[in-house]
Formats: structure tokens, C-alpha cells, sequence
């Protein structure tokens, strides 16, 4: 019983550190589309645009890694390269997602969701982010 705990407890530290590394290169991936730097924009600057786009891509990102734990296999390692696998994958399809909806819109999407005022891109950018992690968790599932 005391085994099962500390098994429990161990997996969790690596699916807990495995979350926290995608969410960081959703940050990464965030920042590599929108133009300048994610860290000014967001705390120096308070864009709200880059806000609303990281944070739909930071809660898609956890969407899916709680999808691919809550359906990983009885294997830990299978649930873990599950996780991993999946969570890239998400990164992709978010990433391809923005530059679709880029090349469907007029202008540059990386400087419209930079601008200083809010703009009605930025909440169709975030929903196409979240929108295309809730694509990867329907085929975790």
C-alpha cells in the first residue's frame, strides 16, 4: 500500500515536470510567432492581445497533457511517451493552426496581436490555440 503511494507520488513528479516543460515551449512557440519578446510585451508592456494568445496556449497545452495522463496506459512509460508524444504534437498543430489563420486574414497576425489595443484577432487567435489543443485531446481519447 505504502508502495502504491510512493509510485503514485513518483509519477506524478515526472508527469507534473513533463507538463511544465510542454507548457514551456508553448511559451517558446508563443514567442517565436508573435513578434518581440513575449516576457516585455506581457509584464513590462501589459499587451493584452499577447496575453489572451499565451494563456489560451498555456491551458491547451495542460488540456492536453491532463487528457493524455487521464487516459495514459497502465504502462507509466507508455504514459509517459503518451504524454510527451501527444504534447508535441498539440505544439504542432497550434502552430500550424496560426499560420493558417494568418494566411486566411488580412495583414500580419504576429503584429496585430502585439498592437497596443485590443483587437478581436487576438480572441479569434487564442480559440483557434485552444481550438486545436481540443483537436489533439479528442484524439487522445
Amino acid at each position: 500500500m505504502l508502495e502504491d503511494l510512493f509510485s503514485g507520488a513518483w509519477q506524478s513528479v515526472v508527469f507534473g515536470i513533463v507538463g511544465v516543460g510542454l507548457m514551456a515551449a508553448g511559451f517558446g512557440l508563443v514567442d517565436l510567432l508573435t513578434p518581440g519578446k513575449l516576457r516585455e510585451l506581457i509584464w513590462v508592456q501589459r499587451n493584452a492581445n499577447a496575453g489572451l494568445l499565451l494563456a489560451a496556449n498555456q491551458l491547451g497545452i495542460a488540456g492536453i497533457v491532463f487528457t493524455a495522463i487521464i487516459t495514459s496506459y497502465d504502462d507509466f512509460g507508455k504514459g509517459l511517451a503518451s504524454t510527451i508524444i501527444f504534447g508535441l504534437i498539440g505544439l504542432l498543430i497550434m502552430a500550424l493552426a496560426f499560420f493558417v489563420l494568418d494566411l486566411l486574414t488580412p495583414g500580419k497576425l504576429g503584429e496585430v496581436i502585439c498592437s497596443d489595443q485590443p483587437h478581436p484577432a487576438a480572441r479569434v487567435s487564442a480559440a483557434t490555440h485552444f481550438g486545436a489543443a481540443l483537436i489533439v485531446c479528442a484524439c487522445i481519447a
